[in-house]
């Protein structure tokens, strides 16, 4: 069976950055330890967005620029890039949410023989989103969550995430 980590929006924004909070700093560490370990594919994902991020429908409902392609905001945490580094990946950005390229470069493998584990920011909204629509694309597919190396923008958030994945039928560990 082939293993596939997805590290999802592990930016600097995120992390301590304009969206940061002190969940995603302390998950860093672990996340860097799952990366070293992993013994498979690894994909990371870009939130990514432009100089017009206000003018977005995203940026009328958060109203903070973040991850504007180009800036120290949307680069990978450097301790989280070095680790990618040492072990190999494939990036893709997205401009939202949820990432139809993730889906379609899953497609390219044999859906019947992988597993594929999900880690990042933020549980809530990116994490959970792209974890649905895999399942939603791959029903027979293996996919989990590690919620260790998860953090939402609140610890309640994380956790009701964490039990809507749960809820359909995404492990989490």
């Amino acid at each position: 069976m082939k293993e596939i980590l997805i590290v999802v929006d592990m930016q600097k924004d995120f992390v301590d950055g304009a969206l940061g909070s002190s969940e995603a700093v302390r998950i860093v560490d672990n996340v860097v330890d799952k990366i070293m370990a992993f013994e498979g594919d690894i994909i990371s994902t870009y939130d990514t967005h432009e100089d017009n991020y206000m003018n977005t429908r995203e940026g009328k409902y958060l109203p903070v620029p973040h991850c504007i392609k180009g800036t120290d905001g949307w680069a990978l945490d450097a301790r989280v890039q070095k680790a990618l580094d040492a072990k190999g990946f494939r990036a893709i950005e997205k401009p939202t949410f949820g990432s139809m390229d993730l889906v379609d470069v899953i497609r390219e493998y044999d859906v019947n023989d992988i597993k594929i584990t999900l880690i990042g920011l933020c549980t809530d909204i990116c994490v959970v989103s792209n974890a649905l629509l895999l399942k939603a694309n791959f029903t027979e597919t293996d996919i989990a969550v590690d919620s260790n190396c998860c953090a939402g923008v609140t610890v309640e958030k994380h956790l009701a995430a964490l039990e809507t994945m749960r809820s359909c039928q995404i492990d989490v560990i």
